[in-house]
């Protein structure tokens, strides 16, 4: 019997696990996903970590021992992220390894609070990669502006990158250029690029939230009639750039030299609307050379009630620019929702960050 998720799988669309938690690890949750629903990878970020923390008596022990040994808050967090991320990258081993590096990974975003600063977010990338010390791990770097070099940086060094935070097309665009940056200086050093893998996620459901909100206000019903339809035409025009970026003469050079294409990823898949299905950022978002990650509610849900059609993303590219349109006809501007989405991303990283800090401090004092 073929499943939904299977049927995804098949369509060329690698299911990633938007969530790790020491829980997961030690109870075989993890194994079982990968046994009974395809999932091929994992992504966290602060949030995931804050929570699992919040709610894990399996970090007790390891808290403990990080107290009497008189380590700070910070070399706390440090040490047990990147413990749960290599035993991930372990668990994964076995796919990474058959899909030559494609699958199998786990990825570990940098500290939010260097998002501003390239060079710090590219010695923090560096040291997350030396201590998880997997070949598999990828280390997340946002999109901002600031972000593009770290990302060349990290990439010229021969450290796989998952590229987080991405909203807006033109970013996309930048982001595609920073990658292709890193491998061109990654070949110069000498560097085998056939090791360098790259992910670029591009967020969906919070554009919807913001324009639905927008276009709530509007209020007419032409522009009710749009809502819950820009997350999707903007990962497709995403995925639109993605073709044309690499199939380019420059991108060429880089394949025959061993290159793998970096491959949108799309993240924030779980619904926030509840008037809307609640599989639709997975099962219109199908195409060849992609990955989705998903809250574990949303890959329960596809797996019980998706409907995987094949790809639902190559030839919509006329009607997605005309929906894009049509939302700016109505006085909703494109960059101030992209602008507005990445600094409250940012801010939301930041918050969830000093929630992780100070669960972290508490269990370090209740444990001294």
């Amino acid at each position: 019997m073929s499943t939904p998720t299977k049927k995804l799988s098949d369509a060329g669309v690698s299911i990633w696990l938007d969530d790790l938690s020491r829980q997961r690890l030690t109870s075989g949750n993890l194994q079982e996903l990968i046994d009974t629903k395809n999932v091929v990878g994992v992504t966290t970020n602060p949030t995931i970590f804050a929570s699992a923390l919040a709610n894990g008596e399996s970090y007790a022990e390891q808290v403990s021992e990080l107290a009497q040994s008189g380590a700070d808050v910070d070399e706390a967090v440090f040490t047990i992220t990147t413990d749960d991320v290599r035993d991930a990258c372990d668990v994964f081993a076995p796919i990474a390894e058959a899909t030559q590096g494609v699958d199998g990974r786990v990825s570990i975003e940098v500290d939010p609070r260097l998002a501003q600063d390239a060079d710090a977010t590219a010695a923090m990338a560096q040291r997350l990669s030396q201590t998880i010390d997997r070949p598999n791990a990828l280390i997340k770097i946002p999109a901002t502006e600031a972000g593009l070099p770290s990302i060349t940086a990290t990439i010229a060094e021969g450290i796989s990158v998952n590229v987080t935070l991405i909203f807006s097309l033109e970013r996309y665009r930048a982001v595609i250029n920073a990658y292709m940056l890193g491998l061109e200086e990654a070949l110069d050093n000498g560097k085998d690029l056939s090791t360098i893998h790259s992910v670029a996620s591009f967020f969906v459901s919070r554009v919807d939230s913001e324009i639905d909100k927008r276009l709530d206000a509007v209020g007419t019903n032409e522009a009710k009639a749009l809502k819950g339809k820009a997350g999707l035409a903007n990962a497709r025009l995403a995925y639109q750039i993605y073709e044309e970026q690499f199939t380019t003469e420059r991108w060429k050079r880089l394949e025959t030299a061993g290159a793998n294409a970096q491959r949108p990823l799309w993240a924030s898949t779980g619904v926030k609307d509840p008037t809307l299905p609640d599989t639709l950022y997975v099962t219109e978002l199908v195409a060849p050379n992609t990955v989705n990650t998903m809250p574990e509610k949303t890959l329960d849900a596809t797996f019980d009630h998706g409907e995987v059609t094949g790809d639902t993303v190559t030839g919509t590219y006329q009607e997605s620019n005309e929906l894009l349109d049509a939302i700016a006809e109505q006085g909703i501007s494109y960059q101030d929702v992209v602008d507005q989405l990445e600094t409250e991303g940012l801010d939301k990283f930041d918050k969830s960050w000093d929630e992780l800090l100070e669960t972290v401090r508490t269990a370090l004092d209740n444990a001294r």
